[in-house]
């Protein structure tokens, strides 16, 4: 046997993404995230399938924390190894966990207050998953690791790592397996970026691998339609026509790379005046601070984006753009007059302060809650996309009378044809190819996919099924 592979995360489902690669004298992580979706946000509770002292290193693709959520747990148990990443993945990474941390604690708090008011026990402690002080544990982990660069663990597993093309440092990593005098090769995915997007460059691809573990969050549908769309001219329509009505605009968004686009775009059209000017309210200190990261990191830029900001056009600051810090601040939003747009966490209003502002417009008429990102299924945004008359947010049953919308074009995620394309330089067939981090419905569609395409052995993995690689 030459190694075992272990799919404890994002096996099909899209989040929650980990896996254990292990052989005879290393023993790896692959990701180590959280379980997001409703129906199974448990197992962030259940203790890891195996002693997280007894794991050499972890190699993290990319700071989403459906990839990184869980390492505050993982040092808490026990892990005392390297978190290997890019630079700007780890700077990223610290600043996401301690923000999922203060939620945590915040969320915990609310929960058991209202539980006790209404004289009930939720399905889960009154406890948070993990502390702040647990994130800020992980930082003397990471081991930043540039782009074509690789680290070796054991004396067997090295781990080399290439550009995503998915969110600013975001990763492939190819696991090279040193035995019996040669280099076998795994390389797993992690998310893998639409080309041509704003900001970052396009993913690398590869010409070879005997095993390849790759996403499918949008295995089943193609982005063709999306690729004609007018992203600026969507959200000028949708901006315009909501400060008719009188209403604002809440945008719920991930604070890495998402807020970053929409800002991007935002620019844009205050820059031809194809909008009013308008107050634009970031309201995510985490989004805040991941634009930071963005300016401290011009390097990872494509070469479009260097050549806006050495011509002096920024979307890290414009006239109309107010960063909301504090708690405070964010409250006072709700008593802005006139419209507003405001961009704030989460994207799919599972926490944060966007639950706030969905709560304070969702039964006007005249304000748009609009979605630029994916929704898993049960979470909050899902359940509004899919046509709710009413639902429950902050403890309390909400009539739906704003305007839902949503725009596809920003996907970070490659659609099929996109994955199709990134695998079409592998010239020899892989041993297997293991199909991950989608819903069910969409891993399957893309393992027949890629089976009839290639005729290559494909696989979609359960929860903690085991694979030796040979």
């Amino acid at each position: 046997m030459l190694a075992r592979l272990t799919f404890l995360g994002a096996a099909q489902n899209v989040t929650g993404s980990c896996y254990l690669l292990e052989d005879s004298t290393s023993r790896v992580l692959v990701d180590c995230g959280l379980y997001q979706e409703r129906r199974f946000q448990e197992r962030n509770w259940l203790p890891f399938q195996f002693d997280p002292g007894s794991i050499d290193a972890v190699f993290l693709t990319h700071a989403h924390l459906d990839h990184c959520g869980l390492l505050p747990k993982l040092v808490r148990d026990g892990y005392r190894g390297k978190i290997y990443c890019t630079r700007a993945t780890a700077e990223i990474a610290k600043i996401i966990l301690l923000d999922a941390a203060h939620l945590m604690e915040e969320d915990a708090a609310f929960k058991k207050e209202r539980h006790k008011r209404e004289g009930r026990k939720g399905p889960y402690p009154e406890i948070p998953l993990y502390t702040a002080d647990d994130a800020e544990a992980v930082a003397p982990h990471f081991s930043p690791i540039a782009y074509s660069e690789c680290a070796l663990v054991g004396g067997t597993l090295e781990g080399c790592y290439y550009e995503a093309g998915h969110v600013l440092g975001a990763a492939t990593v190819n696991i090279n397996i040193r035995k019996t005098a040669q280099n076998h090769r795994i390389i797993f995915s992690g998310d893998i970026g639409e080309p041509h997007r704003p900001i970052i460059n396009d993913p690398e691809i590869f010409n070879e691998a005997e095993y390849i573990v790759i996403e499918s969050t949008y295995g089943d549908r193609s982005h063709e339609e999306h690729r004609s769309i007018d992203i600026q001219k969507a959200l000028r329509e949708v901006i315009v026509h909501t400060i008719a009505a009188g209403g604002n605009i809440i945008i719920p968004s991930f604070a890495l790379e998402r807020s970053q686009e929409l800002l991007f775009h935002l620019n844009e059209l205050f820059l031809r005046k194809e909008i009013p000017a308008l107050p634009v309210f970031l309201d995510s200190p985490m989004a805040i601070a991941i634009t930071q990261v963005f300016r401290r990191h011009a390097e990872l830029f494509d070469v479009e984006m260097t050549k806006r900001l050495k011509a002096g056009n920024s979307f890290f600051t414009f006239e109309n753009l107010k960063m909301v810090q504090s708690s405070e601040e964010s409250r006072e939003i709700a008593t802005h007059k006139g419209s507003a747009v405001i961009i704030a966490g989460s994207g799919m209003i599972t926490g944060g302060r966007v639950k706030h502002h969905v709560v304070n417009n969702i039964e006007r008429p005249e304000s748009t809650i609009l979605f630029v990102g994916y929704q898993a299924e049960g979470t909050p945004g899902r359940i509004l996309l899919d046509g709710a008359k009413e639902f429950r947010l902050l403890g309390e049953m909400h009539k739906v009378k704003a305007r839902i919308e949503k725009i596809d074009g920003f996907s970070s995620h490659a659609d099929y044809e996109g994955l199709l394309a990134w695998l079409s330089d592998i010239k020899k067939p892989p041993i297997t190819v293991f199909v991950t981090h989608g819903e069910e419905k969409a891993a399957a569609a893309f393992a027949r996919i890629l089976r009839e395409r290639t005729g290559w052995k494909v696989k979609v993995p359960q929860y903690k099924e085991s694979v030796e690689l040979v």
